[in-house]
């Protein structure tokens, strides 16, 4: 008997440790991506799959194709989007990893870049045809520089067109439609070359308008993929196109130029806007304070209660140390200047939208954001769900 009961406690612990065994082998399996596919008309090409960061490049892996073509590259899984890139030679394919997906890649030499189909990543289908409308851009501007019978001045004017109508078009159809995906991020970084000169079709130093592209997927990454080295990095670059707008208009104006250290790299909004008093007013001034930044259209309907609603909020909670700003989006300065002028927290006036270069633009209003003491932006309008019981765990 005693032999029999020690074979079968054998046997089971056999089977337990092959149990575990299995787990540990799909749970490695499980926290790897995997890129494969097949690239014809390759034989004995060397494919590098590396890794596009915020410092350049990277390669991870290579593979000398045989007649198949066949390859397969994989990584460790990934907190948030990254991108990577396929490349023999200077024929290159995007792709955007998130978390430990699988893509598939079909392609053929030489002219992969464009020859291609990918499997099993909705994100990187978009990716591809963003890749083409760049290349079909580059193409028309190009053809087009160099046909043109124009001066220098009236072809540059026409080229800045075509690329205004296609940033147009690229933010209504991609990154204002999912910000939060990887494609909108990739889409930012797209650039042209035109008579050997590459410029970036979305630059933030050089239009206002770019700035709050960038801060569009900037907010919604903070929400999606919080601290994240990617969302992080977006948020400086606005804040560094906001800081040389600064200074081209003041330099534009001949005004005095304010100081452009002021704008916080903190995750707050810090542009000057004038106050219902004539008052420039800025948000780090604040810092110390628990801030409800709110924006808000006086004309819109329901404008009356929500201020009702606003002012029990700012009875209940300034004397613990909170404090609103307001920023109006009024057309009508004149308006908004009487709808405020009995108001006890701060309202600013913004036709411009300035304020909204380190956000996401609003489209409806209001809109909260929470600021903490740190003079850091902790809750988005995504995030507040209860906005007392939020307030009350920063006071």
């Amino acid at each position: 008997m005693k032999k029999t009961f020690f074979s079968t406690c054998l046997s089971v612990m056999m089977v337990m440790m092959a149990a575990v065994a299995v787990t540990c082998v799909t749970s490695c399996t499980e926290e790897k991506f995997h890129v494969n596919g097949e690239i014809a008309n390759a034989k004995d090409s060397v494919l590098y799959f590396e890794h596009n960061g915020l410092q350049g490049f990277t390669r991870l892996d290579s593979v000398i194709l045989d007649e198949s073509g066949t390859f397969s590259f994989s990584g460790d899984r990934v907190p948030n989007p990254e991108f990577y890139r396929l490349r023999i030679a200077g024929q290159i394919i995007n792709i955007a990893i998130d978390s430990i997906e699988t893509v598939t890649v079909k392609a053929t030499y030489p002219q992969m870049a464009t020859d291609y189909e990918v499997k099993g990543s909705y994100e990187n289908e978009k990716i591809k045809e963003l890749a083409l409308r760049q290349i079909r851009l580059q193409t028309q501007c190009q053809e087009f520089a160099a046909t043109a019978e124009m001066s220098v001045d009236s072809t540059r004017a026409a080229l800045n067109r075509i690329v205004e109508q296609y940033k147009e078009d690229i933010c209504k159809n991609y990154i204002y439609k999912e910000p939060m995906k990887a494609y909108a991020y990739f889409a930012l970084f797209q650039y042209i070359t035109i008579n050997n000169y590459s410029s970036l079709i979305f630059n933030p130093r050089e239009n206002p308008k770019d700035i709050k592209v960038f801060g569009a997927v900037a907010t919604s990454w903070d929400t999606y993929y919080p601290d994240s080295e990617r969302g992080q990095n977006l948020h400086n670059i606005a804040i560094e196109g906001m800081k040389d707008q600064r200074i081209m208009r003041s330099q534009n104006e001949g005004t005095i130029q304010l100081d452009a250290s002021g704008l916080s790299e903190t995750g707050v909004i810090d542009l000057p806007l004038m106050d219902n008093h004539g008052k420039i007013r800025h948000l780090t001034e604040l810092k110390g304070k628990v801030v409800l930044l709110n924006f808000h259209a006086f004309a819109s309907d329901g404008s009356s209660q929500f201020i009702m609603r606003l002012r029990d909020i700012y009875n209940k909670y300034h004397a613990q140390g909170l404090e609103i700003y307001q920023v109006s989006l009024d057309e009508n300065e004149h308006f908004w200047k009487t709808q405020t002028a009995a108001l006890p927290w701060i309202s600013v006036y913004d036709d411009g939208g300035n304020s909204q270069a380190y956000l996401a633009p609003v489209t409806t209003t209001p809109v909260f954001y929470l600021i903490n003491r740190d003079n850091t932006i902790v809750k988005n309008p995504e995030q507040i769900k209860d906005l007392d019981s939020e307030i009350q765990a920063l006071l």
